[in-house]
């Protein structure tokens, strides 16, 4: 139980139904939906809607998607991979021969196709109640209406103002006399409601064909993008395995690649060779250890990660138990190791939402364009950002994430799903780009090694490490951070908040769903 003399909030606490997300305005539609007679994959893609409109710099129908399902809880989780590819006439040769050395963050080159306008049509067709235009309509509302700006969204775009300088579009639609705007100000998007609209009348044709897909099109070739009609008209996500271990008598569950997803369970085998219960759990030798699982983890994931449809990858291997054991005696608790090499982690911009409703569907949902407003790309008539992902892509022959025609690029966003005796018992995610696995691995293990309740699991301070230093908020006592430097550590305050996420925790037993948001964002959980 949370100290109430200090700072924070408990979790909510229902039985008949839950929604989380980083947003009040999305959790309240995903609630309103399911008060509306909606069910869970309803309310999730609902929320996803209305945040691709208030939280247009994490997020939007320009970007991808991942989702985990268990229908009425069972422990047979789905998943679907909305991610979309290169354009057909994305070869390394054509960079290769123009002198690019690594595939801009920015720009043309850095957009691959969406995929969460077919994932979202694709997942109510297939698992909800409501018609895609019902599910649409509160977010076609904010955007025709106005919304007001919060907080945290605020503080994202002035970070973002050079992107938003940098095209003609996006600067129309997000500044103001070249500024952003502040928290408090009231923002609407017609362009976007308007194709909005269009989707909702017409579905996947209505984005992927026709006028949204010209414009969308039209500007990435003015650019010297690659795209074609072609490109966008032949997207389609799919239903794929996902994969999982088990860690303190949970089946955890993530996506496979071209996700991330296996370095978060890659982590937790590493951590299962320790007794982190007997440590503190924001003490020096707690943090050391994640710290270092992150480290081999990582460096896997930038070893193996790639498209499946194109590359074969050890995922058996890399998830077992011998492999994670082998990993962990590299792990030295008096020092850092020494012998890895530093991998890529830039900062990105994501949405995480968690929907259990009353018959126990529970949703695991993440949406995303990567980095803040994504490429800096804003379609001209539709209002429309589109995402960066493109850029993960390597220009490295041989790398499992170099790139080619019509692949995916190794993908940061990953919901999660515990199970527990053959039912779901946890959708969760942590958002935050690359920090996302490490995230996982945090909250996991300070609700099941620590004990911790989900918000107290989300509340705790946390650190990353990037760049050969640790990366520890404000939280963090001063005489860990000294503890950590001891060792051997370099450390530094984070620049930013480190990710943000959502849990619903549902207690079979008792009939009871538990909630929690993360207050690195603007969001909450309710239920009723």
């Amino acid at each position: 139980m949370r100290n109430f003399q200090l700072p924070g909030r408990s979790p909510v606490r229902t039985m008949e139904a839950m929604a989380a997300t980083s947003h009040p305005l999305s959790t309240l539609a995903a609630v309103e939906m399911l008060r509306a007679g909606g069910n869970a994959m309803d309310a999730a893609v609902c929320a996803a809607a209305v945040q691709a409109v208030v939280e247009p710099q994490s997020t939007g129908i320009g970007g991808d998607c991942f989702v985990l399902y268990a229908p009425k809880g069972e422990g047979n989780v789905l998943a679907f991979n909305g991610s979309g590819r290169s354009p057909e006439a994305a070869t390394l040769e054509w960079y290769v021969e123009r002198d690019f050395t690594e595939i801009p963050t920015h720009g043309p080159h850095s957009v691959t196709i969406p995929g969460a306008i077919d994932a979202w049509c694709r997942l109510i067709e297939d698992h909800g109640r409501k018609s895609l235009d019902e599910v649409l309509q509160p977010a076609i509302r904010y955007a025709e209406r106005g919304y007001v700006i919060h907080d945290r969204v605020a503080f994202d775009w002035n970070d973002a103002l050079g992107t938003l300088t940098g095209d003609e579009y996006a600067a129309r639609l997000f500044l103001k006399d070249g500024a952003p705007l502040q928290a408090g100000a009231v923002h609407v998007q017609p362009e976007l409601a308007a194709t909005l609209r269009t989707i909702a009348a017409r579905g996947r044709a209505g984005f992927y064909e026709g006028a949204v897909a010209e414009d969308l099109v039209g500007r990435l070739q003015a650019l010297g993008g690659l795209h074609t009609l072609d490109d966008f008209a032949s997207t389609a996500g799919e239903y794929v395995q996902p994969v999982s271990i088990s860690y303190r008598g949970h089946d955890i569950y993530q996506m496979p690649p071209n996700n991330q997803g296996l370095t978060a369970l890659l982590m937790l085998n590493i951590l299962s060779e320790f007794d982190l219960k007997g440590l503190g759990p924001c003490g020096v030798e707690r943090l050391h250890l994640e710290v270092e699982a992150g480290r081999l983890a990582y460096r896997d994931r930038d070893r193996y990660i790639g498209d499946p449809d194109q590359v074969d990858m050890p995922v058996d291997r890399l998830l077992s138990r011998d492999y994670a054991r082998a990993l962990s005696t590299a792990i030295k608790r008096d020092r850092p190791m020494s012998d890895l090499p530093d991998v890529a982690l830039p900062n990105s911009d994501t949405v995480y939402i968690s929907i259990v409703d009353s018959e126990r569907n529970a949703v695991s949902f993440i949406n995303s364009t990567f980095h803040s407003f994504g490429s800096g790309i804003v379609g001209p008539r539709s209002g429309v950002v589109l995402q960066n992902r493109g850029s993960s892509f390597r220009l490295d022959q041989g790398h499992p994430n170099v790139i080619a025609p019509r692949k995916r690029p190794m993908h940061t966003i990953m919901p999660g799903m515990a199970v527990k005796d053959g039912r779901a018992v946890m959708p969760f995610g942590v958002m935050g780009g690359a920090y996302q696995p490490f995230g996982h691995a945090h909250v996991l293990t300070n609700m099941l090694d620590f004990g911790m309740d989900p918000q107290e699991a989300l509340d705790a301070p946390r650190v990353f490490y990037r760049d050969g230093v640790i990366e520890a908020e404000s939280g963090v006592a001063a005489e860990v951070l000294s503890g950590l430097e001891a060792l051997g550590h370099a450390v530094t305050g984070a620049p930013e908040p480190l990710g943000g996420g959502q849990v619903v925790v549902i207690d079979w037993e008792s009939g009871t769903l538990t909630g929690a948001s993360d207050p690195r964002k603007d969001g909450c959980a309710l239920g009723f």
